[in-house]
């Protein structure tokens, strides 16, 4: 038996909520969390704990979103992390379980994310891949119409994330971890890419391939360290963990400029799978 003793600090459901509404967070907003459940110490509850004391900061008019992304549902062609045998390709193509957004698990975004898409209540958008999940009012103006032809893009939920003027929390994530500077990505020129997934459809399960622009986030933490110096951002600490709060509005239109001047081209931009 260990005696080493767990990372501290302990935090429960009050002390959590306590410290989010002491970085800023408000009743009644919309936000979009991306988190790190270990980043926070050891919390009594675990990651449930966690989405109580958001939803307790939010209250009945608030709206929680979290990225439920489930890119392993993609061509085996593209894989690195890690890579399978090409003859394993057609197998892989003809039998990967379709999408399903009351089942499929997230990959990839962490506990606390995966507690939101399994919450009473909760919904979750259509897309394949780069799904998000919502709980509170505003849910489903958020997260439907995410089209399959459009991971992140201007009908994914992070344009309507803009178009109720959301704010993002890092808790405990850093930059690369934030998708809203992929919009970005689609109001500048970059190519566009074969993208494939297992989908149902009223006929049954289909193997799709549709056109969508290339998204990568290489280079992101330059990128939001850029932003962080030059826009406002509430930084603070939750429990252990390093808390960022800013619009993701402002993110998005920073990050539009931003990838236009150092992204070095369009055609060198590599598919994030």
């Amino acid at each position: 038996m260990s005696t080493t003793p767990p990372p501290g600090p302990l935090c429960t459901r009050d002390s959590l909520a306590s410290e989010l509404r002491d970085i800023g967070l408000r009743p009644g907003e919309t936000l979009l969390v991306h988190s790190s459940l270990s980043s926070l110490g050891w919390v009594c509850g675990g990651p449930g704990a966690v989405v109580l004391a958001l939803l307790d900061v939010l209250g009945d008019d608030g709206t929680l979103v979290v990225p439920t992304h489930s890119g392993d549902n993609s061509d085996p062609a593209n894989w690195n992390s890690p890579s399978v045998p090409e003859a394993w390709w057609a197998d892989i193509r003809a039998s990967m379980l379709p999408y399903d957004p009351r089942t499929t698990p997230t990959r990839g975004v962490g506990a606390i994310p995966e507690t939101v898409r399994n919450w009473p209540g909760a919904a979750r958008s259509a897309h394949p891949q780069t799904s998000f999940a919502a709980i509170g009012p505003r849910a489903s103006t958020i997260l439907d119409g995410h089209a399959l032809d459009c991971r992140l893009g201007e009908r994914s939920p992070l344009a309507r994330l803009e178009d109720v003027r959301a704010r993002i929390l890092l808790l405990g994530a850093g930059f690369e971890s934030c998708t809203a500077f992929h919009l970005a990505e689609y109001r500048i020129p970059a190519p566009q890419v074969d993208n494939s997934f297992a989908i149902m459809t009223p006929q049954g399960r289909r193997w799709s391939t549709v056109r969508d622009t290339a998204i990568t986030d290489d280079g992101f933490d330059d990128l939001g360290a850029a932003f962080e110096q030059e826009r406002p951002i509430t930084r603070g600490t939750v429990a252990a963990a390093e808390a960022r709060l800013f619009s993701l509005t402002d993110a998005v239109a920073y990050a539009q400029v931003w990838l236009a001047e150092h992204r070095p081209s369009a055609a060198s931009i590599p598919m994030l799978s």
